[in-house]
């Protein structure tokens, strides 16, 4: 049994199946429902039934009094729909309408993707979830207080877990410490989500991801998050790396490539090494394969995140295809060598 469901304000829509809960519904099809704790005892998912009936399989949650209930008040992160329905609720609209917490993590797994490249998984206490859009990040905190900053890799329907892809900085205390000491199940503390990098959802233009090294993590949650979504828009993701060893995830990007026609993938080779040498795709700076396909950028959405010198010379070189500069959204990584 599907149901559909209506959204006020913002007249969104979407389907729903029998006994899957509202706000899980909405997530995975990209419809953005405030939410914290996801278990009713937040309240930051509370909305209102304007027609239609729901159900709590778990029974009324703590932030719903009985008399509320039958005047409409909802928790959608518990409740299931037994019928069509219209719903009122505050979407979240911008990144800046999300709550940024500081919460606890164990490591869940570890996972070299390649010689300088590790996918660090973290568990979130059972009774937490982390509101986030597709390309933001989190802090670590590290003993002394410092900082590092690391780009979230899945997409916001798996909020169970965040993954992210941590390059080795030889010297580097904390990704030292990463690569040589840290087992699954250490315990760290984070602070997010932080950002504004995401997908624009006021715009249809055909999108253009351009990913370089580990800048790959953010887009790679975006274009999940767009898959899920069923956004069968054009869609074409350029990864810019040094050498092939480097393509870390390029089965992946292969893979949504083949099972999506609207998706095409691009890597680029900035130094083609001896063991490459069977390497016939492209070469040079990733910026320039896109300016190379795309004379005119006009029509188009950029989303970048990579080395700062690669999003400064990408800028004015799209500047120059006619891309207006409110159509980039970058987001530009700073290793830190402390």
């Amino acid at each position: 049994m599907t149901y559909h469901i209506s959204v006020q304000p913002s007249g969104h829509s979407f389907d729903i199946e029998e006994n899957e809960y509202i706000l899980d519904a909405a997530l995975r099809q990209g419809i953005a429902f405030p939410y914290g704790c996801r278990s009713g005892s937040c309240g930051t998912c509370l909305g209102n039934v304007i027609t239609g009936e729901i159900e709590y399989p778990e029974g009324l949650p703590l932030t719903v009094m009985e008399h509320e209930h039958e005047q409409g008040k909802a928790a959608f992160c518990v409740s299931v729909a037994k019928s069509d329905l219209t719903l009122e609720i505050k979407e979240v609209s911008s990144s800046t309408e999300i709550e940024i917490k500081t919460l606890p993590a164990r490591v869940a797994s570890l996972r070299k993707l390649s010689d300088d490249v590790m996918e660090v998984t973290l568990k979130l206490p059972e009774a937490e979830r982390l509101a986030f859009k597709a390309g933001q990040y989190i802090e670590i905190i590290l003993r002394d207080k410092s900082r590092r900053a690391f780009s979230i890799a899945n997409s916001p329907s798996n909020d169970e877990v965040l993954e992210l892809h941590l390059r080795h900085i030889e010297g580097g205390k904390f990704t030292e410490h990463v690569f040589n000491e840290m087992k699954e199940k250490a315990i760290l503390r984070f602070e997010g989500p932080f950002g504004s990098f995401h997908i624009r959802e006021n715009s249809n233009r055909p999108i253009i991801l351009v990913a370089g090294g580990t800048g790959f993590a953010p887009i790679k949650a975006m274009l999940e998050q767009l898959i899920e979504e069923e956004d069968t828009r054009p869609i074409h993701l350029y990864w810019g790396v040094r050498t092939k060893s480097d393509l870390y995830r390029n089965d992946l990007a292969e893979k949504w490539a083949f099972q999506h026609k609207h998706i095409s993938y691009t890597p680029v080779l900035s130094e083609v090494k001896d063991d490459d040498k069977e390497w016939h795709g492209r070469r040079g700076f990733v910026h320039i394969a896109v300016i190379e396909d795309f004379t005119d950028l006009s029509g188009f959405d950029i989303y970048m995140a990579g080395p700062p010198i690669m999003i400064e010379t990408a800028k004015d070189s799209f500047t120059k295809q006619q891309l207006p500069a409110e159509q980039l959204f970058t987001d530009s990584f700073e290793f830190s060598n402390n």
